[in-house]
C-alpha cells in the first residue's frame, strides 16, 4: 500500500507565483476533502521563538487561510504553550511572540487562538491504550476544533532527529502535562545552586507537591503531575525537566500522541509540510543556525508518515552545503540528520507510526 504525497517546488514564472503553486498543490491533493462547510479549523503551526528566523513566512499562512475559508469552513490559527520556560511558556507571551515574528491578524485575516489556555493546563484527556501512554493530554481547543491542518516547517530536531508533520502534531498539540509525560518519567528536578527560596512555585503548584527546605524547594514526585507549571514559573530558572527519558521512548511516546489525535479526528485532519530553511535544530531555539540544504519545496498529504518519510528522502536528496554544520554526509543521497545526530535513529518514530496505524512509510510522490 503507497500514499499520496503532492509537492512542489521554489521555481515561478511571471506567470505563476508561488501563492498560485499552492494553492493549486492543496487544491489538487484534496484540503478541500477534510473541510466541511462551518467547519472551525485549526491551523497548527510553530509561532517560532522570538529571535528564530526559520519558521514558516506568515503569508504563506495568510493564504492557506485563504483556502480554508474559501472551501467554507472557519480558520484559525494556533499552537500549545512550550514546556520550557521561553518567550512562549504562556499564551500571552506565546501570542505576543507570534505577533512580533509577523503572525499579526493583519497579515494573517484570521485569529490566534493558543490551544492550551494561559498557563497549558487546558487539555483534553484521550485514551489511546498504546505501549507507552494509556492516556495523552492534548491541548483542548485542538480537540474542540472540527478539522485540523498541521503546517510544519521541516528541520533537525536534537531529540527526534527531524521535526515535521508527527512532531508537529504529536509534540507541538500536547498540553504542558503532555509534553512532561513525553520528556520525563519523573517530575522536575531542582537544581539547588539557582534556587533562592523566594516560594513563588509553591503558589502555583496545584497538587501542593513543592515544600522549602532548608530555603531551598524540593519536589515530592508522588504528588507531582508533571503539569510543568513550576517550570514556567520560576524566575530563577532553577526547576528543569529531567531529560532522562531514552530517546526511542520519547519517539515512540510522540507518536503515540499524534494518534490520539488522529483517533478523534480521522478524516479532519490534512498535513503541509515545507522544506526550507533547513535549520539543524527546532525552532524553539532563540535563534538558528544556516540552513544544511538549499531550500526544496512544499509538499502536502492526508498521511502524516508518508510526508515525513518523502521529506526526509527529498532533504537527503540534496547535496549538503558546506557552509553549514554538517560535517559528513554532504553528498547527494548521504542522510544529514544521521551526520548530524549519529546517536539517533530518526527511522524509529515512522516505523512506529505504521505499526500503530497512523499511515505507511511506502508513497507516491506526485509533482504538481
Amino acid at each position: 500500500m503507497t500514499s499520496k504525497v503532492y509537492f512542489i517546488d521554489f521555481r515561478t514564472t511571471q506567470q505563476v507565483n508561488m501563492f498560485q503553486k499552492l494553492e493549486n498543490l492543496l487544491n489538487t491533493a484534496g484540503l478541500s476533502n477534510h473541510i466541511d462547510k462551518r467547519d472551525i479549523t485549526a491551523i497548527k503551526l510553530h509561532f517560532g521563538e522570538y529571535g528564530n528566523l526559520a519558521y514558516i513566512r506568515p503569508v504563506y499562512i495568510r493564504k492557506i487561510v485563504d483556502l480554508v475559508r474559501m472551501y467554507g469552513g472557519e480558520p484559525f490559527i494556533t499552537d500549545a504553550n512550550t514546556l520550557y520556560a521561553g518567550s512562549r511558556s504562556d499564551s500571552v507571551n506565546h501570542i505576543t511572540t507570534a505577533i512580533r515574528n509577523g503572525f499579526s491578524y493583519s497579515v494573517i485575516d484570521a485569529p490566534i487562538i493558543i490551544a492550551d489556555g494561559i498557563r497549558g493546563r487546558s487539555e483534553t484527556e484521550v485514551t489511546i491504550d498504546a505501549k507507552n501512554c494509556k492516556k495523552v493530554f492534548i491541548a483542548k481547543e485542538i480537540m474542540e476544533a472540527d478539522a485540523v491542518i498541521s503546517v510544519s516547517h521541516f528541520k533537525g530536531h536534537e531529540l527526534s532527529g527531524f521535526g515535521g508533520a508527527i512532531k508537529n502534531m504529536g509534540m507541538g498539540c500536547a498540553s504542558r502535562r503532555g509534553k512532561m509525560d513525553q520528556h520525563s518519567t519523573l517530575s522536575p528536578k531542582i537544581v539547588k545552586k539557582r534556587c533562592i527560596g523566594c516560594e513563588q512555585c509553591l503558589e502555583h503548584c496545584s497538587q501542593q507537591a513543592i515544600q522549602i527546605v532548608d530555603n531551598k524547594a524540593t519536589i515530592d514526585q508522588k504528588k507531582c503531575i508533571g503539569c510543568g507549571e513550576c517550570i514556567l514559573i520560576c524566575a530563577q530558572e532553577a526547576i528543569t525537566i529531567r531529560w532522562n527519558q531514552e530517546i526511542p521512548v520519547f519517539m515512540e511516546k510522540m507518536v503515540e500522541y499524534t494518534k490520539g489525535i488522529i483517533q478523534v479526528k480521522g478524516q479532519k485532519c490534512f498535513f503541509i509540510n515545507f522544506i526550507n530553511n533547513v535549520s539543524p535544530a527546532c525552532d524553539c531555539y532563540g535563534y538558528n543556525d544556516a540552513p544544511i540544504i538549499q531550500d526544496v519545496g512544499i509538499l502536502a498529504s492526508h498521511d502524516p508518515v508518508a510526508i515525513d518519510q518523502a521529506s526526509v528522502d527529498l532533504v537527503n536528496a540534496q547535496e549538503g552545503l558546506h557552509s553549514s554544520c554538517l560535517k559528513s554526509n554532504h553528498q547527494k543521497g548521504g542522510d544529514k540528520f544521521k551526520a548530524m545526530y549519529p546517536s539517533i535513529n530518526w527511522e524509529i518514530q515512522l516505523d512506529y507510526a505504521v505499526k500503530l496505524g497512523i499511515g505507511q512509510r511506502n508513497y507516491e510522490l506526485l509533482k504538481i
